[in-house]
């Protein structure tokens, strides 16, 4: 997982993987099959690794929008201690196989459609105690902090310093809040 996510799909030989895992070429495709078997492997160990940690965040006692900001936190501070910045996995594979490679995209898709289902019954939770807006529909709440993530993970890999993405987070945190 480690080498695709850093090199991505195409720039991962399968040296790469040899030397990564330790084994021979035979018994990498022995094991494994192919590099794309390897890789999608690899991507589902990220997006239930990566999912179980955004759940992890949203789903504890609190506030809902101190949840939330939490988890959007998170994204900028784990990519801030990254050296490689090598952003999100998943994003970095819509980013390099949207349109070539339609299995990836499904892969995807469904860690963003799990992550979205999850911020939305967050939101929903608010809504129903009226901590968020009812103004905007739930789903569209939670598209716009999904969105807001993903952009996260593109912007922490060129900005100076990720931790003044700070401000990004704040900023779609209050658009969560009733109008007063």
């Amino acid at each position: 997982m480690q080498v695709f996510w850093r090199k991505g799909y195409a720039g991962t030989t399968p040296q790469d993987l040899v030397d990564e895992l330790g084994i021979g070429r035979g018994s990498l495709y022995a094991t494994f099959g192919s590099k794309r078997e390897l890789f999608d492997l690899a991507l589902k160990r990220y997006r239930l690794q990566q999912g179980d940690m955004l759940t992890g965040i949203i789903d504890r006692p609190g506030p809902v929008k101190a949840r939330l900001r939490a988890a959007l936190q998170f994204i900028v501070e784990m990519n801030a201690a990254d050296p490689d910045r090598r952003g999100c996995m998943a994003v970095n594979t819509a980013a390099e196989l949207a349109g070539a490679d339609p299995r990836a995209v499904l892969d995807v898709r469904d860690m963003f459609r799990r992550n979205q289902d999850a911020i939305e019954a967050v939101i929903a939770e608010g809504q129903r105690s009226g901590e968020v807006r009812r103004d905007i529909p739930t789903a569209a709440l939670a598209a716009h902090l999904l969105t807001t993530g993903i952009g996260l993970q593109l912007l922490v890999k060129t900005v100076e310093d990720p931790l003044d993405l700070t401000a990004v987070v704040e900023a779609a945190i209050d658009t969560l809040s009733p109008a007063r």
